[in-house]
């Protein structure tokens, strides 16, 4: 495309979001919903921790998100195609409030209802997400979605520097049981808050039947989708781990609640920089090789942790990745949502396209779960988790093998 183009459809979407108050109104609810999440969803693993050191636990926990989060997306597809996709995005923030407000129950008993804690977290997810994704689909276009993708991703680093640091900071002053009492209950009540906002925004218009199996009948097709779900299959993989344990090792290498509101608050600064400056200037012709570059950059600065696992070899890793990622997840994200709309019949099956891009990821995640579960079931030794995330953390490279067949040499889906 040429640069004129592009800068126009920027300038396009840009005047969209001002003068679409509906659009203004989705991205404000992606932002409380992402503060909310920010604020509590840092120190929660970091909570069950405290009650019970052990890594499996935590795994356990986000496998059984994982689950419940992957179901509800097949099963809530009819719901979100064929009916009303704003309350099943309602519903989904409610359930998020609903699951501090067991989690404020169960107190440090929490340990003890790790998978029913671990699905209606994963239900909550689902619901939220995947009326989120579609909406999304609709409102954006291949030629935008890179820049739109940018402004999300600033939006969640605000959030991100925002909500952990100030917790960690209620946390610390609060001392003990009390802090993270409150958060839970400030998270909660913005949940709340988010759930009424979103009932200003309009139902959007419904679509024809949902198609149970279309993520099977791609698959047997082969073709781009194919190249698709291995590589947000293989994606997945250092998400579902990297998702809890970086900022869990944080603590457990600081065993202060405020290093880790500090460490979330530089890191999310980079991420805001870097998203940024990758959503003003990043073209579609550079996906390709930014993906690659993006990957392998977020491999190489887990390498310091061979050397020390301690809180300056982990804020190297935290500030390589936030500066990096965009360049591999931006690409990535565009690639399949691109797909979606290169024909009539793909638009028309969005709501099953985004299952089964959310169902590829999900297999990933909890492949990589699996591994971490299995091997440090025998051994949770420093340098056996160090070398594990080596590991997880060459995933993307392998993304990139299959998702750079998204990408023809013009930059344009075929």
């Amino acid at each position: 495309m040429p640069w004129t183009s592009s800068v126009r459809a920027r300038e396009e979407l840009y005047m969209k979001l001002i003068k679409d108050p509906q659009a203004m109104l989705l991205l404000s609810v992606h932002g409380l919903f992402i503060l909310s999440s920010a604020l509590s969803g840092t120190f929660l693993n970091v909570y069950l921790w405290k009650s019970r050191q052990d890594y499996t636990m935590l795994g356990w926990f986000t496998i059984a998100q994982q689950v419940a989060l992957g179901l509800t997306f097949w099963a809530a597809g009819k719901w979100v195609k064929e009916h009303n996709k704003m309350n099943a995005l309602r519903l989904g923030i409610a359930v998020s409030a609903l699951f501090y407000l067991c989690v404020l129950w169960a107190g440090r008993d929490a340990v003890h209802y790790i998978w029913p804690l671990g699905l209606l977290f994963g239900v909550s997810l689902g619901l939220f997400w995947l009326a989120f994704n579609v909406v999304y689909f609709e409102i954006s276009s291949a030629e935008n979605r890179d820049w739109f993708n940018g402004w999300i991703g600033l939006l969640g680093s605000v959030t991100g520097i925002i909500g952990p640091w100030m917790a960690g900071w209620i946390i610390t002053m609060m001392h003990g049981d009390q802090g993270y009492r409150f958060i839970f209950t400030v998270s909660m009540v913005i949940f709340a808050a988010t759930v009424v906002l979103s009932f200003f925004l309009r139902k959007r218009p419904v679509q024809s039947d949902y198609h149970w199996l279309e993520g099977v009948s791609r698959l047997k097709e082969g073709g781009v989708w194919k190249y698709a779900v291995f590589g947000l299959a293989v994606q997945g993989i250092r998400e579902g781990v990297f998702s809890f344990l970086i900022t869990l090792l944080v603590f457990v290498a600081t065993d202060q609640e405020s290093k880790l509101g500090q460490f979330a608050l530089i890191t999310s600064a980079v991420s805001l920089v870097s998203y940024w400056a990758c959503g003003k200037w990043f073209k579609p012709k550079f996906r390709k090789i930014g993906m690659l570059v993006g990957s392998i950059l977020m491999l190489l600065v887990i390498m310091p942790l061979l050397l020390a696992v301690n809180y300056t070899t982990l804020l190297v890793l935290g500030i390589g990745t936030s500066l990096f990622i965009p360049l591999y997840m931006m690409p990535a994200i565009s690639a399949s949502f691109d797909l979606m709309g290169v024909n009539q019949e793909n638009v028309e099956k969005r709501v099953e396209l985004v299952v089964l891009r959310e169902l590829s990821l999900t297999v990933g995640r909890i492949t990589g779960l699996l591994v971490f579960i299995l091997v440090l079931s025998f051994r949770q030794d420093t340098l056996t988790i160090t070398l594990l995330l080596l590991f997880l953390g060459a995933s993307p490279i392998g993304s990139w093998l299959f998702i750079r067949k998204l990408f023809p040499s013009k930059g344009q889906v075929t």
